[in-house]
């Protein structure tokens, strides 16, 4: 599943546009590096985020194409929520 798709189903990101907009910007990074909006997400890999001043960090659990609320916060697992200094 894209990476844009995968952060919209799950809930992480509300929209996949923003999503997007996030790995073009390269605020999204899989496995270390920097992910494409088309950029493939498979379970186990660990995602991390730069939204605004948080840095998430998140491994994902399964791959579901749909998912309903509450399902979608067990796709992943957040490992760490930092709020940092974008200059860090």
């Amino acid at each position: 599943m894209r990476i844009d798709k995968f952060l919209k189903v799950s809930r992480l990101i509300k929209r996949r546009e923003t999503a997007k907009e996030l790995c073009d910007d390269g605020d999204v990074i899989i496995n270390g590096k920097k992910a494409k909006a088309m950029s493939e997400i498979l379970p186990n890999d660990t995602i991390i985020i730069l939204l605004g001043r948080h840095k998430i960090t998140a491994k994902v659990n399964f791959v579901k194409e749909f998912a309903r609320k509450e399902e979608a916060s067990t796709m992943y697992t957040i490992l760490e929520d930092l709020i940092i200094e974008r200059g860090e």
